[in-house]
Order: C-alpha cells, then structure tokens, then sequence
C-alpha cells in the first residue's frame, strides 16, 4: 500500500502559507488519462507556487465506491511522482463533523426539512421551488430530505485559468434574461446521505484549501459552490479550471465511459502526454530519464496562461491508450 504521507525535500520546508490546493478523486475507479491531467495540473500550479498539495477521497457517496481502488488511485499518483502533503482524507470518516454543521444550520433555521420527490420537482419545471421551505417539517417515520436556505443570485467569477466565467442564466422570460436564483440545495438526502455540494465545500474550509484546480466539467456548478461558501460564513476559494479528455462531444473520459486506467509502467509518457494535452508541447520524452526531473522542469514551466482555452479537447481514436470504446 502507498505512503498516505510526503517525504518533503529541503524545498518544501517553508511552503507558501497563503496557498494549499487539493486533488479529490472518487474511488468509483481507477485513475485514468483525464484524472491524471487533472492531478498533475492541481499538482504543478501548487508546487509552482510553493504551495501545499493535497488529496481528499471523495468516497462520500459510498455505495458508488469500488473496494480497493483507493489504494490503486493513490498507487498511480506516486508512481507518476505526484507525492501529496500531509494524510490522505476520507470523506467516510468524516460524517460526525458534516453532522454537527447540519445540525447547527438546522438549529439556527439556515436550514430545513423536505419532503418533496423527484417527480413533485419535475413538476416544478425541474428547479426546486422552496415549496417546504416555510413549512416546519419535522422527522416523522419517513425520511426527509435537508435543504440549505439559499437567498442569493448565481454570480459570475474569475477563473484562473478560462477567465471570466459568466454565471447561469434562466430560459428567456419575454425579451428579457434573467438572474438564476439559486434553488436551496439538498444537503443531506433523503437515505441519509450527506450531498457532494454540501462537504465539497466543507472540507475545503476544513483543509484550508486555497486554490482548486479541477477539470472543466465542474466549471458550471463553481458558482453554486461559491454561493454555498457564502451562505454558510466563509471566503470563497480562487478556482481554476483546466479542458477534459473527451471521447465525443460532450462525452468526457470518465468510469462510466469505461476509460483505460493509466499505465503506471509508462509514467514519463504519461505526464509527457498531460503536458502536451494541457498546452505545454515543449516538453520532450526524449530530454529526460526520470519521473523527478520531469517534474521539477514542468514545476518551473508551469503557466496557467499557457493552458489551452477550450473546456474539451477529443482524444484521438488512435491513442487508444487513454481509453476503451464500449
């Protein structure tokens, strides 16, 4: 099994105080090409600037997790060098502290019980209505839904990397576009799951993450988590957003397109692969002969201007190492 812990070098003694980044798979696969450029663009803007580098299982949708492939995730990171600070976080065991943050929001009326159902919400047009929001449910033999009171505008923000990223807008009413009012989110489910919008934001508050680096497929829902972030008290968090590896238009390289997991026996073609997908084609297999010198030459070239402009990028048919056809 991986270390769940860095060895630092002398470099990382005095790491940049006002920058922590993260990396949080979902151990519902193994690490696959898309996974990889993802990592190692969260990793090398860390690292570019000076700062800590983490990872968080996001296993917190457990019936979804696939036994074992945590390890192989963390496996793959450290053949490919991509060594992460600190202990690796479980959102598993993490439910007594989600807990007590619902039970506050709750005690403090910011949050309430739901009782609606998919079909009642399709009813709605598909947008959830507040329709329990003044309603004082109580838990009763059925189980409820937790919905977080959220009374703000979606509101556009700055990515790091795409630039300005307008926020979403409702159906033309008329002539006239609209403002999105946020809906008020489930937070906790009605199988007593804890929701991925409610402890995302959490544990980044938690781990004092400062700068999240993630795949363009998230980039839509970063104005909800930022007006989560708001709702609940905190500082929203600089976010940059980097393409995916898709297989077709729309269809990005994921598990459920049941992509290739990566090769850990081919980690410097792997990573030389990444940079060049994420625009850095100067980059030479030929010039080097280890994972180390790699990664300190892509440290110091690292340029989030550099990074392709585009959310997708198709993965050639004849590189049929990133994935597998189903």
């Amino acid at each position: 099994m991986p270390n769940t812990s860095k060895q630092h070098s002398e470099s990382d003694l005095d790491p940049n105080p006002n920058y922590t980044g993260r990396f949080a798979p979902s151990p519902s696969g193994q690490l696959h090409f898309g996974s990889l450029v993802t990592a190692l663009a969260s990793y090398l803007d860390a690292k570019h600037c000076h700062g800590r580098w983490l990872v968080r299982m996001e296993d917190i949708d457990e019936p979804r997790c696939i036994a074992g492939t945590d390890t192989a995730i963390l496996h793959s990171l450290e053949a490919h060098g991509l060594q992460w600070d600190g202990e690796v976080m479980y959102q598993s065991q993490q439910h007594s502290r989600y807990q007590e943050v619902v039970n506050a929001l709750l005690h403090h009326q910011q949050a309430y019980y739901c009782s609606c159902t998919r079909k009642m919400i399709k009813a709605m047009g598909g947008t959830y209505n507040g329709h329990c929001r003044d309603k004082g449910l109580t838990p009763s033999n059925d189980q409820l839904a937790i919905r977080l009171k959220l009374d703000t505008e979606l509101a556009p923000f700055t990515d790091l990397i795409m630039g300005e990223v307008s926020a979403p807008h409702q159906k033309l009413a008329g002539h006239k576009v609209e403002k999105q009012r946020v809906e008020d989110i489930t937070i906790k489910r009605r199988d007593q799951l804890f929701s991925y919008n409610l402890v995302v934001v959490l544990d980044d508050v938690f781990q004092g993450v400062t700068h999240v680096i993630r795949g363009c497929d998230l980039i839509d829902v970063t104005p909800l988590h930022r007006c989560v972030h708001q709702s609940l008290g905190y500082q929203p968090l600089e976010y940059g957003h980097v393409p995916v590896a898709a297989i077709a238009p729309g269809r990005k390289l994921s598990k459920q397109n049941h992509a290739t997991p990566i090769d850990n026996t081919t980690a410097l073609e792997n990573i030389v692969r990444a940079l060049h997908f994420l625009g850095f084609d100067e980059v030479k297999r030929q010039d080097f002969n280890s994972i180390d010198s790699l990664l300190s030459f892509a440290i110091s070239l690292w340029n989030r201007k550099k990074v392709v402009k585009t959310p997708e990028i198709i993965v050639p048919q004849h590189e049929s190492t990133y994935y597998s056809v189903p």
